[in-house]
């Protein structure tokens, strides 16, 4: 189903030619303009570090690579959802596969997307809404909602509420509405190995149903598709067999599936999960309006601020230097965006997904000539794993050398020897109730070795198979005991790719633990980027947020 109401060819390219050649046809040059060069008259250009801002005068002569503008969302989202219920690729409208007696699944992904949380109301409950209406229309009756955790924390009833609403929430809750256990040894299936040997497993519910519906939130090209039912609903042992060492270096990137070792083993569960049950999708695609008004202007380049824009800014500079840790962080987490779906497909997996694909690549590539010797960005104050809930050092390096240096296709940005320079306080906080085997990573772990191949062959089956943690896992609010382990693992081809890594403003104590160095300014940085790289080098500030990906040629 395309944005259009109409039925898509299942033949790459259809659903781009109707948004006027966009995507991965758009011309270089237009592909090419979020690319600016810093001269002489340049303002100082914009870091995000936490909860605070930076301002760094880049050497002249440096590209800042700037997130393409949002694109205009869907006039009507409830008509485009229909459409896509009504219309869905490679397979029959939903309400033909709906009928009385049958067992109705819908699994949604939880709230490690989108980042920030969008403004209300979120995409998936008017998914959900529309999907429930045609099941009572139908006549179903056993009727489940399943949070797809994979081994995240669990959603509180609050965060499940704000999720898919109000009216869902009360008529299904606690029941037939919560989240999916990957340590339930009854609450999980095996549906065998794939064609290369890996373990499947279900949640038991999903297992049985006669339709599985899930509802995905696509950000960025990482997500969608048939893996996410096999992860999202998974267990450890399935997917411990992509989160590895082996799987995550040989993935090039997270952000290019066909060049990813990660996505061709969740792929293969996909394709047992769906011989197992039928498996109806629906992706919404949202734009990069990650900022609110009257901060919308932070996602523009600074020569392109007005007047008054540079005021507001300045007023929140001032206020985020001068207010405590924990009053930032409060404001911060308490900010939703105001995201545009530009895009509804359903149906079959791939075909379904080819859609999303397409307009993320609409929306977020931009095209860089050529890779530096020096990349700069600045961490935000959240990642997928501390939404209400703190940065923690080993968050900040998964978010800085797993998704900021994968949010590429062809190459990386930094050439293979170079530098990456972050702007992050990477401050020793941990959230005692979300975050336990964290700690213990980073004390006893992190104190023994930061090589991810020694981490994994040590240390992850014992903390996998921890009872404490699987307790906490399973009855408290806490990330599985396995999942700091995942995190080090993602910045594992990054680790190997790069020369250095340095943090402005970074904790001394914190940096040294994770064994990164780390620089009291931007210009002590690049000093100490020079002693690795040379003199005189290319550098490359990668503008984000908001989210977007390079295409380097």
């Amino acid at each position: 189903m395309s944005v259009t109401g109409r039925p898509a060819k299942p033949v790459r390219g259809t659903v781009v030619e109707r948004l006027g050649g966009l995507a991965r046809r758009r011309p270089a040059a237009e592909r090419e303009a979020s690319v600016v060069e810093v001269t002489d008259k340049s303002p100082p250009t914009v870091f995000q570090a936490g909860e605070s801002f930076r301002l760094e005068r880049l050497p002249v002569g440096s590209r800042v690579v700037y997130p393409p503008p949002p694109m205009k969302g869907l006039a009507d989202v409830e008509s485009g959802i229909a459409a896509a219920l009504d219309a869905p690729h490679e397979m029959d409208p939903l309400d033909s596969l709906l009928r009385p007696g049958m067992r109705l699944t819908i699994a949604f992904d939880d709230l490690s997307v989108p980042l920030p949380p969008m403004q209300l109301p979120d995409v998936r409950q008017r998914v959900i809404e529309q999907v429930l209406e045609r099941a009572y229309r139908a006549g179903v009756e056993d009727i489940h909602l399943i949070a797809a955790l994979a081994i995240h924390r669990r959603m509180t009833p609050a965060e499940l509420r704000r999720t898919v609403g109000s009216a869902v929430f009360d008529a299904f809750h606690p029941d037939r509405l919560y989240n999916h256990d990957a340590e339930d040894p009854d609450g999980n299936v095996e549906l065998g190995p794939t064609s290369d040997g890996e373990p499947v497993t279900l949640n038991r519910r999903a297992a049985e149903s006669d339709l599985l519906v899930y509802v995905h939130v696509i950000t960025a090209t990482l997500q969608g598709g048939k893996k996410s039912p096999a992860i999202g609903l998974g267990s450890y042992r399935s997917i411990s067999a992509h989160h590895n060492v082996h799987s995550l270096r040989h993935s090039r990137s997270f952000m290019d599936p066909e060049h990813s070792a990660l996505h061709h083993s969740a792929f293969r569960q996909g394709d047992v999960v769906e011989a197992a049950v039928p498996v109806f999708h629906v992706e919404a695609t949202l734009n990069n309006q990650m900022y609110a008004d009257p901060l919308g202007f932070l996602a523009k380049p600074e020569a392109r601020w007005s007047g008054r824009e540079q005021a507001i800014f300045a007023g929140v500079k001032r206020l985020t230097d001068r207010a405590p840790a924990r009053t930032r962080r409060t404001l911060f987490q308490r900010t939703a965006s105001p995201y545009g779906v530009i895009g509804v497909s359903a149906g079959a997996a791939d075909a379904a997904h080819e859609v999303s694909l397409d307009l993320c690549a609409a929306q977020q590539s931009v095209l860089v000539r050529g890779q530096a010797d020096i990349v700069t960005a600045g961490i935000p104050y959240i990642s997928p794993y501390n939404v209400n809930s703190i940065m923690n050092p080993v968050l900040v390096m998964s978010t800085a050398l797993g998704y900021f240096f994968n949010l590429y296709q062809g190459k990386p940005l930094v050439r293979p020897g170079g530098v990456l320079i972050f702007t992050h306080p990477v401050e020793r906080d941990f959230h005692p109730v979300h975050h336990p085997s964290y700690i213990d990573f980073y004390e006893e772990v992190l104190a023994e070795t930061t090589d991810p191949a020694e981490v994994e062959r040590r240390f992850e089956r014992s903390y996998a198979e921890d009872e404490w943690y699987r307790h906490l896992f399973r009855t408290s609010y806490a990330y599985h005991g396995a999942h700091p382990f995942y995190m080090w693992y993602w910045g594992a081809h990054a680790l190997e790719h790069v020369g250095e890594v340095i943090f402005v403003g970074g904790h001394p104590e914190a940096c040294r633990r994770m064994g990164f160095r780390r620089a009291d300014t931007m210009r002590d940085a690049l000093e100490m980027a020079e002693q690795v790289v040379g003199r005189s080098p290319s550098l490359t500030h990668f503008h984000c947020p908001p989210l977007f990906y390079c295409e380097v040629e």
